[in-house]
């Protein structure tokens, strides 16, 4: 039986396997909002954001048939610490927006027992906030860089330069309530899952 209502944030680097931890969750009954999926959603052919961003890149970043070209904007953004900014600014508010009324439904929603925010930027976007607890899930360098070079296709300096964009893991560990260490096996991660699956039953929300 739980005893609350709570959202969890889960967030960590790039490479360090949220995904993984989030379905984990998912898995036994939590509903689970993506802010990476939410970020598709309004760039979307004809969003006002997504002209918003073209009017800043240039439709350059734009597929034939008027998508976005994400490993076009990629580059760029991944790049240049200022164009990553400048993204930012046009998509985090239209992100918030979606993010919080999502979780308030599904909040309010009964028979759920546990709501996820998946957010590789919670910290970054100042979303914290929206959340009653926050995980990190923490990944060893040299196993980040290897599991993103294989995952992305990418050469170990545009790797590098990928995981460097971020902020770092200690400054998120730091500011973790929990923290699930995906170094090791899938087997290794999900027994930590089901630990704090335990503890986070007796958990008052903020």
């Amino acid at each position: 039986m739980w005893v609350n209502n709570l959202i969890l944030g889960i967030t960590g680097n790039i490479a360090s396997g949220k995904s993984l931890i989030a379905g984990a969750f998912a898995r036994r009954g939590a509903a689970v909002v993506d802010a990476d999926r939410l970020a598709r959603e309004i760039v979307t052919a004809g969003n006002p954001v997504l002209q918003q961003i073209v009017a800043q890149f240039g439709r350059a970043i734009l597929l034939e048939n008027g998508e976005l070209n994400r490993a076009q904007l990629g580059q760029i953004i991944f790049a240049d610490p200022a164009a990553r900014e400048e993204l930012n600014r046009i998509t985090h508010p239209a992100i918030a927006d979606l993010a919080i009324a999502r979780l308030q439904q599904l909040k309010a929603k009964p028979g759920i027992p546990l709501v996820i925010y998946e957010a590789p930027l919670l910290f970054e976007a100042g979303a914290e906030g929206r959340v009653d607890r926050v995980l990190v899930v923490k990944v060893e360098p040299q196993v980040q860089l290897q599991r993103l070079m294989a995952r992305d296709g990418l050469d170990e300096s545009a790797a590098k330069q990928r995981i460097a964009a971020q902020m770092s893991q200690q400054e998120k560990l730091a500011r973790a309530d929990f923290i699930i260490d995906n170094s090791g096996t899938v087997e290794q991660a999900l027994r930590q899952v089901d630990e704090l699956w335990e503890r986070l039953r007796k958990i008052e929300p903020n």
